[in-house]
C-alpha cells in the first residue's frame, strides 16, 4: 500500500517541493495540501511547475486519515497547528520548522521529536513518530563538521555562508526583491544565526560542551543553494583529513566527499551535499554545498519519511543536478 501524505502550509516554497517529489514518489499518494491563504485554489495555479502533474486543490480542512504530515508553516506554526488538531497516534510527523529542534521543546503531547540529520541520527529517525527537520544551514554546517566532532578534533570554528534568495521564504521583502538582490550581497545576522543553537546542540553531544562556532551568514544574489566555508585550527595533515571525511560519509547515500573543488550547480535541484576540504599552515577549510530547498528542507523531510517507513532511503529522491 502507499503511504498517504498531507502537508500543511503547501502553498510555500518548502511546501511546493514536497508536492514535486511526493507526486512522483514510487510509494506516496499526496491526498491532502493545506493552505489557508489559498483555499478553493488548484495547486498548479501557485506552484506552476506542477501543471499537469496533479489535480489537487489547496483546502483548510484537515484530514486525519493519513500516514505522514509534514508541516511546512513559518516558525511558531507547527505548534499552533497542533494545539488546534487532533493528531492519531499512528500518524508521523515531519516537522520544517524550528518549533521542536531543541530540548525540551522537543515534545508534545507525549510525542517526542527527534533531531532529523539522517547522517547524525539515523536509527533514532527509524524508530521516531516526530521529526524535527534540520535548518539549512544547520545541515550544511554540521555535515561540513560531523566526522571531526566525532573524532574529537572539532576546535573553534570560524564559517562564513551565502544562501540564495529562496531561503528566506515566499513572502515579499526587500533583501528578497530582484532589484535589491541582482549583483549584491549582504551579510546578515552576524553570529547571531538562529540555526546555530541547533548545530551546537547536535555537535555538542560529542563531547561535554559544544563546539564554539562563529558564523556570519551571507545573502547571495542566487535562487537556490548554500555554500559554507568554515575554517579551524587541525593537527592531522590533508591525506589523513581526506580519509576520515571519506570513511564518515561511505555509506551515505546523499553526502559524498569530493577531491576537487565543489560549486553550487552540482546539487542545486538534488538532495546532495558535497564536501571538499584544504589546507595551509595548519589551518583546514572545509567547504559544504547543498540546495536550500532540497537537502536543506523538503528532500530531507522526505528522506526522513523514507527512513521512518523502513524504505530505501534514496527512494523518490533520484534528481539530476542543473550542472550548467
Amino acid at each position: 500500500m502507499r503511504i498517504k501524505a498531507g502537508i500543511v502550509g503547501a502553498a510555500g516554497y518548502t511546501g511546493g517541493e514536497l508536492m514535486r517529489i511526493l507526486l512522483n514518489h514510487p510509494l506516496v499518494n499526496l491526498i491532502m495540501a493545506h493552505s489557508i491563504s489559498k483555499s478553493g485554489m488548484q495547486v498548479s495555479q501557485i506552484h506552476r511547475d506542477l501543471v499537469g502533474d496533479t489535480d489537487l486543490k489547496f483546502t483548510t480542512e484537515f484530514n486525519p486519515d493519513l500516514d505522514v504530515l509534514f508541516l511546512c508553516g513559518g516558525h511558531g506554526k507547527a505548534r499552533a497547528f497542533m494545539q488546534q488538531h487532533v493528531l492519531p497516534d499512528t500518524l508521523k510527523v515531519i516537522d520544517l520548522s524550528q518549533d521542536f529542534r531543541l530540548t525540551p521543546q522537543n515534545i508534545w503531547n507525549q510525542r517526542t521529536f527527534v533531531y532529523g540529520l539522517p547522517e547524525r541520527n539515523k536509527q533514532a529517525i527509524r524508530e521516531a513518530s516526530g521529526i524535527a527537520n534540520p535548518g539549512c544551514f544547520a545541515t550544511a554546517i554540521q555535515l561540513g563538521l560531523l566526522p571531526l566532532a566525532q573524532s574529537g578534533l572539532l576546535q573553534t570554528v570560524h564559517a562564513t555562508g551565502i544562501t540564495g534568495s529562496s531561503g528566506a521564504g515566499q513572502a515579499l521583502s526587500e533583501s528578497t526583491h530582484f532589484s535589491w538582490r541582482c549583483n549584491n550581497i549582504q551579510a546578515y545576522k552576524s553570529l547571531n544565526h538562529q540555526h546555530m543553537d541547533e548545530v551546537k546542540a547536535s555537535l555538542g553531544t560529542y563531547k561535554r560542551e559544544a563546539p564554539v562556532i562563529h558564523f556570519i551568514p551571507w545573502r547571495g544574489d542566487f535562487s537556490r543553494g548554500i555554500h559554507v566555508s568554515a575554517v579551524m585550527q587541525c593537527a592531522l595533515d590533508l591525506k589523513e583529513v581526506q580519509h576520515l571525511f571519506k570513511a564518515f560519509y561511505a555509506e551515505e547515500p546523499f553526502t559524498h566527499f569530493s577531491e576537487t573543488a565543489i560549486d553550487l550547480k552540482q546539487v542545486v535541484n538534488t538532495n546532495k551535499c558535497l564536501i571538499h576540504v584544504e589546507q595551509h599552515e595548519g589551518m583546514l577549510v572545509v567547504h559544504s554545498v547543498l540546495d536550500n530547498l532540497l537537502k536543506g528542507a523538503s528532500g530531507q523531510a522526505v528522506q526522513n519519511m523514507n527512513l521512518m517507513f523502513s524504505i530505501p532511503e534514496n527512494t523518490g529522491l533520484q534528481f539530476k543536478s542543473t550542472a550548467f
